[in-house]
């Protein structure tokens, strides 16, 4: 275990508070750590959402913003709980993480093998230049995820509405996410292309274990068929 906490914070906020939410993501200091208020966060960046269906452009969910820290402390967002119908925060543990995030490494991985749920985070900055190509290549994998077993809750996420792009998995297990990354053909051969096709001008890959959620699930895209299917 690290000293670090590192948290998934995602709030869901009714439709008449969109104008709202989308202000302050606007005046917002995109890094986290910069804000006098937040004080112990060593890490951190707003993220708007989008619904999993696609992971494209097209995707953008503008009820369900999100943040991500990594801290000594434990961090609350107010003016977000304040304008929220829903919440949850996601508490991980760092086990692998590789690239980069706006030129810094900020997951210190322990190494360890999970027993319990695990959650992937990607996020890249793509090349203008291989934008489009890389979008004519997603739906085909975001369809393998949405049928992978194992799976629990998914969604995108971004830094800007074009070219900042993430997903969001949570898992049953380690094994279910290995047999998806690595079994699933779309999802090979979108992997395979990745260092001719140089999509991406940065990119990161990290997986954690889930040590606690407090809050809603259904904010993640949980459902109660996905579930059940855990308890099977």
């Amino acid at each position: 275990m690290t000293d670090d906490l590192v948290s998934l914070h995602v709030w869901r906020v009714p439709r008449q508070a969109v104008g709202s939410a989308m202000l302050r993501m606007a005046f917002a200091r995109r890094h986290l750590e910069a804000r006098r208020h937040l004080s112990g966060v060593r890490f951190g960046r707003f993220l708007g959402t989008g619904t999993g269906s696609t992971f494209g452009p097209g995707d953008t969910d503008l009820t369900r913003w999100a943040a991500i820290t990594v801290s000594d402390r434990p961090v609350r967002f107010p003016t977000w709980e304040k304008i929220a119908v829903k919440q949850v925060r996601v508490d991980l543990e760092p086990l692998v993480s590789r690239g980069e995030w706006g030129g810094r490494s900020p997951f210190r991985a322990t190494g360890r093998r999970p027993d319990g749920m695990v959650l992937a985070l990607t996020r890249a900055r793509l090349r203008p230049s291989r934008a489009l190509r890389f979008w004519r290549a997603v739906p085909a994998v975001a369809r393998e995820v949405a049928a992978a077993p194992g799976l629990l809750a998914r969604f995108g996420v971004g830094e800007a509405p074009i070219g900042w792009q993430g997903t969001v998995s949570v898992w049953r297990g380690a094994a279910d996410l290995t047999a998806f990354a690595y079994r699933q053909p779309e999802h090979r051969a979108v992997i395979a292309r990745t260092p001719a096709d140089r999509w991406y001008a940065e990119e990161l890959f990290a997986r954690f274990a889930v040590l606690d959620i407090s809050g809603d699930r259904t904010v993640l895209g949980w459902t109660a068929d996905e579930e059940e299917r855990t308890t099977r």
